[in-house]
């Protein structure tokens, strides 16, 4: 195999600039795609469960004790945030201090405060998910590009040459098969990676709107909401 005229590494030293740098652009992007689905795995396989911590919260003797419960999960819990930016909104307002917060209503105050840490919370989750659409939509391009050029250098060796044996053209038509063959090889993990995350994201933020009407039951009236289980997603 070391011998092999038509081997990968034969193919790698024949290949010219353009070749390499398509090969090392794939390169690049498959180990960020695999960076991303991993550390986002990582994060989420942290975060599955949280049910259990939430009924943990509302099973405490205090809110403090609650937010204390919810530490048990990684520091960035969008859950513990959710409910400390509910108790800041609620005890700020409820001081009673003249301010243009003062001019607006609990209500609305809340559920702005609430829907705000949400939102932060779903950017934070989505963070890298841009980097693994645009991988998964643009690899097979790329790895096109790297065939189409070794499709033309395999007809500059036949006009060259003046014949079209196989020894001219199968070097550069084995680049053109390995790239096309590395551009999918990098698409098609980011583009599952990618549908995966989005679900996995989409349940959390489920979970997150549960626990914020939860929430703001419970600032209003002292008394969490009962989940409705026809908000359960499937």
């Amino acid at each position: 195999m070391e011998n092999n005229p038509y081997g990968i590494m034969a193919l790698w030293n024949q290949g010219g600039w353009i070749i390499k740098f398509v090969a090392l652009l794939l390169l690049v992007m498959s180990v960020a795609s695999w960076t991303i689905i991993a550390l986002r795995a990582w994060r989420a396989w942290k975060l599955y469960g949280l049910s259990k911590e939430i009924a943990a919260f509302w099973k405490a003797p205090t809110f403090a004790k609650g937010l204390e419960s919810l530490k048990t999960v990684p520091d960035d819990n969008p859950f513990h945030a959710l409910a400390a930016e509910g108790l800041q909104a609620a005890s700020l307002h409820q001081a009673g201090e003249q301010n243009l917060q003062s001019k607006i209503g609990l209500p609305e105050w809340l559920t702005e405060s609430l829907r705000g840490s949400i939102d932060d919370s779903t950017a934070k989750m989505q963070s890298g998910l841009s980097i693994l659409a645009s991988i998964g939509a643009t690899a097979p391009f790329i790895g096109l590009f790297g065939t189409v050029w070794g499709i033309y250098h395999a007809l500059v060796s036949i006009g060259i040459s003046g014949q079209a044996s196989i020894d001219k053209i199968a070097g550069p038509v084995g680049e053109s098969l390995i790239m096309t063959a590395l551009g999918l090889a990098v698409a098609i993990p980011a583009v599952l990676g990618y549908n995966a995350l989005i679900r996995i994201n989409r349940r959390l933020v489920g979970q997150l709107n549960r626990f914020a009407r939860q929430l703001y039951a419970y600032f209003l009236t002292g008394t969490p909401a009962v989940s409705n289980t026809s908000d359960r997603e499937a």
